[in-house]
């Protein structure tokens, strides 16, 4: 349906310009009269010849006018396909050719996966999540699920608990993510391991290594709210 209406417009933009572009048969009779009048000399034509340069300049910028609106109507309605259509097609082939592998891993691993997770499949579906951070190691999101499962649905706190410190381990992680695990590994030790004084040294080792960060501001909340600075 819009592409009609874009053709609608662009024949009527393309009509336009046509008629436009004809000479205006108006203005060369009023020529003829002047060129008439100036030869022949006679005063009663004479007179008139002011009037007709005044119509014949009011022809012109009426079609001066009209060539200026033709044109923002032009680049109007070429911007509007700019925008509302080739912008829009460009960005998402370039979307794709970036995303693309990324998005296999998401539908292929990580769908599969929490499909496990629903069917009650909890070890096939920590599997499936390695197997997804394998194939997507700056991914974070494959070790946090590994670790909720094993919080959550296999009361094994001390599995997810090394599942965090596997995590940390296998790479050098971005700072937000670094910072991410620490703190949910913090988190896993206060409350279900009941170890505050280990959760307390992993939120130091966050302040030690992200100094003048909102995670070090975070981690130095925390040790206040324990009492321990």
């Amino acid at each position: 349906m819009k592409w009609a209406i874009y053709l609608v417009l662009a024949v009527l933009v393309a009509g336009g310009w046509m008629y436009h572009l004809k000479p205006d048969s108006a203005i060369a009779p009023l020529q003829e009269k002047i060129a008439h009048a100036e030869a022949s000399g006679e005063s009663e034509e004479l007179e008139k010849i002011d009037k007709w340069r005044a119509d014949i300049k009011g022809k012109e910028d009426e079609k001066t006018f009209t060539g200026i609106l033709l044109a923002f109507l032009s680049a109007g309605l070429v911007g509007v396909v700019v925008v509302m259509e080739v912008l829009p097609a460009v960005a998402h082939r370039f979307t794709h050719a970036v995303y693309d592998s990324a998005e296999e891993v998401e539908v292929d691993v990580m769908h599969d996966a929490r499909s496990k997770v629903a069917q009650g499949d909890y070890h096939g579906a920590i599997e499936a999540f390695r197997t997804a951070a394998a194939a997507d190691p700056m991914n974070r999101l494959p070790w946090v699920e590994i670790a909720k499962i094993q919080r959550e649905n296999l009361d094994d706190p001390m599995g997810a608990i090394q599942t965090f410190r596997t995590a940390l381990e296998s790479q050098e992680w971005e700072l937000n993510d670094a910072a991410y695990l620490l703190f949910r590994l913090a988190e896993l030790y206060d409350e279900d391991a009941k170890d505050r004084m280990t959760a307390a040294s992993i939120l130091n080792q966050v302040m030690e290594q992200f100094p003048n960060t909102r995670h070090s501001a975070n981690a130095r909340h925390r040790l206040h709210e324990w009492g321990l600075i």
